[in-house]
């Protein structure tokens, strides 16, 4: 396959061919998602050496910044936007790792709590500092794009109910 062929472009051409309609809808979908495959892959490769995936790192992030440094598990699902599955697998591995460590919640026998232990501090900043080496997988676009590449994703969002 020719490198220099743009094969989203290509499909969109193939789907006005054929008479599809929404082919500039299809072009979107496609490329943010292959965009995603691509930043993804760019932050998980910076994260590596922290032993670290970008869900993990994501999860460690928000329970360092709480006020006592231990967020509920429900919560950190909340906030994250995942199932409490993954919210589980996630602290598992980073409770395997050293960087928290399950408690119970002090008024709320129901409720285990995730809190950030010293090296997992020590990871956030860690691969905090390699991740903006890198613009967050976003090196490639300027301020200026990747401030309207936020803009542009809103509207979909709200939709979605994220806020």
């Amino acid at each position: 396959m020719d490198e220099h062929v743009d094969l989203i472009g290509e499909a969109k051409r193939n789907w006005d061919a054929h008479g599809w309609a929404e082919s500039d809808a299809m072009a979107a979908a496609t490329s943010i998602t292959r965009a995603h495959q691509i930043v993804l892959a760019r932050i998980n490769e910076a994260l590596a050496p922290h032993g670290l995936t970008f869900s993990r790192y994501e999860a460690l992030v928000l329970i360092s910044f709480t006020r006592r440094g231990s967020l509920p598990m429900g919560k950190i699902g909340e906030r994250l936007q995942v199932h409490p599955t993954s919210v589980t697998n996630a602290i598992d591995r980073l409770e395997t790792a050293g960087l928290v460590r399950r408690k119970p919640h002090p008024t709320d026998r129901r409720t285990t709590l995730a809190e950030i232990t010293e090296p997992g501090r020590e990871a956030v900043l860690a691969a905090t500092r390699d991740l903006e080496m890198i613009r967050y997988g976003m090196d490639d676009l300027s301020d200026v794009t990747t401030k309207a590449v936020v803009g542009s994703l809103s509207d979909l969002r709200r939709s979605a109910g994220d806020f």
